[in-house]
């Protein structure tokens, strides 16, 4: 059995807990023969504390090591003080498949200088729908064939830098209403409408990609019982076999509730690997990943997992890690700050303007709304707080902040009718609800992440797809008359 274990263990991806790797989990890394694990934002303090844990990592795992991150840009970024990328959706809006790609490698310069050598981007979901409260501003837009395009330049420029990308969310994540990390969505869509739509990205960039991310969706045309995540169905004769794919398929994180609040973590685990997949993202508990290593050791035992099967995923593993080897590269501070500067410029070549927006007058007195609250929904990063929205639009003009807790609660008459130049914020992915939309609008709305909420209201709007520094740079370089707005928003409903 003990032979058994080291088999699962090279197939699964755990998650870490701190910022160091203490003895016990080194242990088990070692005596599970565990090959891959995916660090969040609570492992990361700086580069200097991150290349050390990942060098441990890579001390612990051996050279076929597999060191993954979520580093799509935008708000979904780990390592924060690194040149911040623009989001996907931004570089749709730049249209400019040469700014992607280098856009990509800088991403990848700045992560394998860390010892990554596998990130999770970029993402393939075509966002046509508005409620979307998960993908948004991650999709390149909601045409297949650009967003392919841009999506094969910024792998590209990662690959061209020696990190593995890992397009996701396979079939497609853009047309649901509901997060998976909190509920099983459904596309119910037929066969025909997949094909022309959320396979088309898919079935252009994967080809192309060492990796494929499942999603934790049903889709009844093709299955109507099981998630993609467990789907033999969609996993090996859509994705394999019709489409011919021959990378790395691994699962999105098993602790998502459309999975872990529907099956026991190691029924779970051998349910995607028998569909299809190549490594299980077990990044739950210890007590999750020894029961999913346990789950997985039975299954090779008594044959659910051939063994023949179990070393061809190792093989495709193996050749992942081979040719995208983990470990420090090298980023002069001159490179980090080219790379700067290219990210200040794709924020810039972003920026979108909607139904013709004015600038205040320089040193005169605005009155900026904005959330209270920013905290992480557990996929992005917290947004930016309002004080730093009134510091920056500050170095234009004279600032007073007023803040909600609920767009819905809060009593937007209140505000003062004194014919003072009134902007909005928006610094949540969340969509504003009719009681807002329906009482108040503002002199110009600035849309810092989820474009659709410039749908929200009938005013004029700015969109940045992202609420990085560069970001509001970008808008204070429009405020201030220095830039135009000349991104055009790559989803439905934008054209005013």
């Amino acid at each position: 059995m003990n032979d058994y274990r080291k088999l699962a263990g090279q197939l699964i991806m755990i998650r870490l807990f701190g910022t160091e790797l203490d003895a016990d989990t080194a242990g088990f890394i070692r005596q599970n023969a565990i090959r891959g694990a995916c660090l969040f934002r609570q492992n990361m303090t700086d580069a200097a504390q991150l290349t050390r844990f990942n060098a441990d990592l890579l001390d612990a795992m051996g050279s076929h090591a597999l060191i993954a991150l979520d580093q799509e840009g935008g708000a979904v970024v780990r390592s924060l003080w690194v040149p911040p990328p623009p989001s996907a959706m931004a570089l749709g809006a730049a249209d400019d498949t040469q700014l992607a790609q280098e856009v990509g490698a800088a991403v990848a310069r700045a992560v394998k200088s860390m010892g990554f050598n596998w990130n999770f981007a970029p993402v393939l979901d075509l966002n046509n729908n508005p409620r979307n409260p998960v993908i948004a501003e991650r999709s390149f837009g909601a045409d297949p064939t650009r967003a392919a395009e841009l999506a094969r330049a910024w792998m590209d420029g990662s690959e061209r830098e020696g990190v593995a990308c890992c397009v996701k969310h396979f079939p497609g994540h853009g047309d649901t209403h509901v997060d998976s990390h909190r509920d099983l969505p459904t596309v119910d869509k037929s066969l025909a409408e997949l094909e022309r739509f959320e396979f088309a990205p898919f079935r252009s960039a994967a080809p192309h990609a060492p990796a494929v991310m499942t999603a934790h969706i049903v889709y009844p045309a093709l299955d109507p019982h099981n998630p993609a995540t467990m789907s033999r169905a969609i996993l090996t004769d859509l994705l394999r076999d019709k489409m011919g794919y021959q990378g790395v398929i691994i699962t999105d994180g098993m602790d998502m509730h459309a999975i872990a609040h529907r099956y026991s973590a190691g029924q779970a685990a051998v349910n995607a690997l028998v569909a299809g997949a190549d490594m299980v993202m077990a990044i739950g508990s210890r007590a999750t990943q020894e029961e999913t290593l346990d789950a997985i050791a039975a299954a090779i035992e008594d044959g659910r997992l051939p063994l023949a099967e179990v070393e061809a995923r190792l093989a495709r593993l193996d050749k992942l890690a081979q040719a995208h080897p983990a470990g420090g590269a090298s980023y002069s501070a001159q490179a980090e700050a080219a790379d700067r500067a290219l990210m200040a410029r794709a924020w810039q070549r972003a920026l979108t303007a909607r139904g013709n927006p004015q600038r205040p007058v320089p040193g005169s007195h605005v009155r900026l709304v904005a959330r209270q609250d920013v905290v992480s929904d557990g996929v992005s990063e917290a947004g930016v707080p309002a004080a730093n929205i009134a510091a920056s639009l500050g170095k234009l003009y004279e600032v007073e902040l007023v803040t909600f807790a609920d767009p819905e609660s809060f009593d937007w008459s209140a505000l003062p009718q004194d014919g003072r130049f009134t902007m909005l914020a928006s610094t949540s992915r969340r969509r504003y609800g009719p009681h807002a939309r329906a009482t108040w609008q503002p002199d110009l709305h600035i849309a810092l992440w989820n474009p659709y909420q410039a749908l929200d209201f009938a005013a004029p709007a700015l969109m940045t797809y992202g609420f990085a520094p560069p970001a509001l740079a970008a808008v204070n370089a429009w405020l201030a008359g220095e830039i135009e707005a000349q991104g055009l928003c790559p989803v439905p409903g934008f054209s005013s």
